[in-house]
Order: C-alpha cells, then sequence, then structure tokens
C-alpha cells in the first residue's frame, strides 16, 4: 500500500490531479496509521497446553486442550493458531478464533490417537495474529514443546506360573504350618532381655538349655522379567513388529505380577536394569514400567552376552526374538539349576511372512527351544496370531522342560 500510495502521488503530480493526490495520501497514512494503532494497543496473546490424559497407549485416545487469552486496550483481529505435532500422533491441527475476548480464555481441543510407542514432543505453538484492519500480521511462539508418554498396550492376563514369586521351582502355595498344626520355627539360643513368651520348650528339653522361637515368614523372591530388545534378533517394522509384540507382552506380565502382589525386576537381554517395581502394584509403580518400555529403543548388538545371572537368582521370564545357540548358552549356563527359568520365544519370521503354521516354523525357533528345554527351561513359542492372554495361560502351565508350543491362530 506504501508502494501504491507513492506511486498515486507520482502520477497526481505529473497529471495534475488533486484527486488523485487525496487518495495517495490516505492509501500511504493508512499503513502507517494501523503500525502506530497496533503498538500503542499493546495486544499480548497468551496460551496453556494441557494434556489430557499425559500417558496414552498405543492405539488408544487422548486429547491436547489449549487454553488462549490475550490483554489489551483494543480488540485484536484473528488469531491463527498452529500446533506442532509428530505425524505418529495425527494431522497437525490448525484453528482460527475470531473476536478473541479480553481477558477471558478460549478452550480449544484436538485428538491424538498415537501409533507408535515412545516419548513424544508436541509443539511448539505457533499463533498468527492479525490487526483489525488485516494490514499487518505477527508470528509469535506461544509454547514450547510438551512431552507425550505414549506407552505400550497392556493386556489383561489370569493366573500366576506354578511357584512364582519364592525364587526357586517349588509350588507357589507354601505352607505354614507342619505336623499336627505345629507352627515351622526357627530357633536361637536364649539371649538376656528376650520374651519369656517366645521360650520353644519342645527344644529347650531337647537341647537342655533356654532356646526362644524366631518367628520369620518363608522368604518370598521376586520375578525378572527379561526383555530381548535386539534389532537384529525381531523381524517387522512399525506397530506390528515382533519387538512392539515382545515390549506389550512384558509389559502386560510385569503389571500382572507386581498387581499380584510379587516384586517385579525388568531387565534388558544384558541384564540392564530398566525397572525395579516393589509388590502390590498402583498406578506408580506401573508408571514406572510403562515409562521405561515407552523410552526403550532397539539395541545394536547382535549376540547375547551377560557374564552373570540376568535374574539374580530369582524366577525368570525371558521374553525373547530370535537367538543363536551361543546366546542360547550364554542364558542358561549361569541360572541355577533349581530355579524356575521360563522363555516365550518369539517365532520372529512370522512376523514379516505372515505365515504361523507350525509346519512353517523357522527350524532356528525349534533349535533354540530345545536348547533351553534340555537346560530345563519352560519354553512357549508365541506367533503373530498367537494371543497374550494364550501365550500366558500356557505359561502358567508349563512346570517341566515339556514344552507348550503355540503356533495356530488364535
Amino acid at each position: 500500500m506504501l508502494a501504491a500510495g507513492v506511486a498515486a502521488a507520482v502520477c497526481s503530480a505529473v497529471l495534475n490531479e488533486r484527486d488523485l493526490l487525496r487518495v495517495a495520501v490516505f492509501v500511504i497514512a493508512l499503513p502507517l496509521f494501523v503500525a502506530l494503532l497496533a503498538s500503542a494497543s499493546k495486544v499480548r496473546i497468551g496460551a496453556s497446553r494441557t494434556l489430557l490424559p499425559e500417558r496414552v497407549p498405543v492405539g488408544g485416545h487422548g486429547e491436547v486442550q489449549l487454553d488462549i487469552w490475550r490483554s489489551g486496550h483494543l480488540p485484536a483481529g484473528d488469531v491463527l493458531l498452529e500446533d506442532g505435532i509428530p505425524y505418529a500422533l495425527g494431522a497437525r491441527p490448525r484453528f482460527v478464533v475470531e473476536r478473541l475476548p479480553q481477558h477471558r480464555s478460549v478452550a480449544l481441543r484436538y485428538p491424538v490417537q498415537p501409533a507408535l510407542r515412545g516419548v513424544q514432543q508436541i509443539g511448539p505453538l505457533r499463533a498468527t495474529i492479525t490487526d483489525p484492519f488485516g494490514l499487518c500480521e505477527f508470528e509469535r511462539e506461544l509454547i514450547s514443546h510438551s512431552r507425550l508418554i505414549v506407552v505400550p498396550r497392556v493386556v489383561r492376563l489370569w493366573g500366576l506360573p506354578i511357584g512364582a514369586g519364592i525364587g526357586s521351582g517349588d509350588d507357589g502355595s507354601i505352607r505354614l504350618h507342619a505336623g499336627q498344626g505345629e507352627t515351622d520355627v526357627i530357633v536361637r539360643h536364649y539371649r538376656q532381655g528376650d520374651d519369656l513368651r517366645k521360650v520353644h520348650w519342645r527344644s529347650t528339653a531337647r537341647r537342655d538349655e533356654m532356646m526362644v522361637r524366631v518367628e520369620e515368614r518363608p522368604w518370598r523372591g521376586g520375578t525378572t522379567v527379561l526383555l530381548d530388545h535386539r534389532a537384529a534378533a525381531h523381524h517387522g517394522t512399525g506397530p506390528a513388529a515382533s519387538l512392539e509384540w515382545a515390549v506389550e507382552f512384558a509389559a502386560s506380565a510385569c503389571l500382572h505380577l507386581g498387581r499380584a502382589g510379587h516384586r517385579v525386576r525388568l531387565v534388558s537381554e544384558h541384564g540392564r536394569m530398566l525397572a525395579d517395581t516393589p509388590g502390590g502394584g498402583g498406578p506408580n509403580h506401573d508408571n514406572v514400567v510403562l515409562d521405561a518400555l515407552a523410552a526403550l529403543q532397539p539395541a545394536h548388538e547382535r549376540d547375547l552376552t551377560t557374564g552373570f545371572d540376568p535374574a539374580q537368582g530369582q524366577e525368570l521370564i525371558a521374553v525373547l526374538g530370535t537367538i543363536s545357540n551361543d546366546s542360547v548358552h550364554e542364558l542358561t549356563k549361569y541360572r541355577p539349576r533349581g530355579t524356575r527359568s521360563l522363555a516365550v520365544l518369539l517365532d520372529t519370521p512370522a512376523w514379516t511372512s505372515g505365515v504361523s503354521a507350525p509346519e512353517h516354523r523357522a527350524a532356528a525357533t525349534d533349535e533354540s527351544a530345545a536348547l533351553l528345554r534340555a537346560a530345563g527351561w519352560g519354553v512357549v513359542i508365541a506367533t503373530p496370531r498367537t494371543s497374550m492372554p494364550q501365550v500366558w495361560s500356557e505359561l502358567c502351565r508349563t512346570v517341566s522342560p515339556g514344552a507348550s508350543l503355540i503356533g495356530g491362530p488364535a
């Protein structure tokens, strides 16, 4: 408009047209007046972003709420808002707010439906503000990034493996009494100050010296869930990859065991601690596991090398991809022979071939399963069509090295 006004002024002088000069003055003065008005109005746009909720499972539904408000002496024009979100959360939202009220917020919402697990960054929120005459535009960054945690899906499971939680292969229903109702006790020598009500008279009479009773509950160990997340051990891409199946199964198992009262340790295939939660479950304990799995990235090592027992003597549930014979030997040689060891072995080639029948199973998968069973492990083979509750149910019934194979459609 300034260029048009100057051109009109030159033409008015050449053509000696006073009316054209008046138009030129108006055209030059208008943008200058608008710029002065915009600076004097002191319009300020504020915004806040709220994630509802802050954790969303893969395939779930969440919302982002934007609260927009303004302050200033004069009205503002249209406000174009654009929030940046990654493609895995959906389309980029855009809003046009007309006549933004003063000192009163306007709530805007848009949905997010994450398709990939991970820690996603939402933002920044950018605003393009126009003056009431539509002559000036101002670009502002109102909010920086917010973090949305996309956690793996959790499938509800039923039952517990036989002997789960006691740190050995015995049945978990340990009796607290023996014989004719006599409590199992540990005794020690009497010390000055001990409560005489704890004197164990039978042991005292047998040993001819004062013995006191030490009442202790049997030690209940926890369960270690080992997740093999090597990139070379899995097939497929995106949400349908075998790695994502393994992550979701590990998350479901950890939360199920935690809610059943077990201490759960989640470790990588190299024994690195990913999460450690006490028994009892609860949202805080669940979030520790889910956050660790949400941020988990594929490892680049090709073989499994621990050099120690990754479960540290606890029961072990290993979720394994394609594993070599050397890796099987590395995983089993440090495990105590009497400690329960279970494995969910993924037939990973089926995630790319789409064929999951037992007769088409990869020979390497059967060979790895045979080696694990020979080492005293209970093994369940899973395919893309196997439901996780079915795998868990078979795992709970696995008592000895006799394998329970699952290869058909769920």
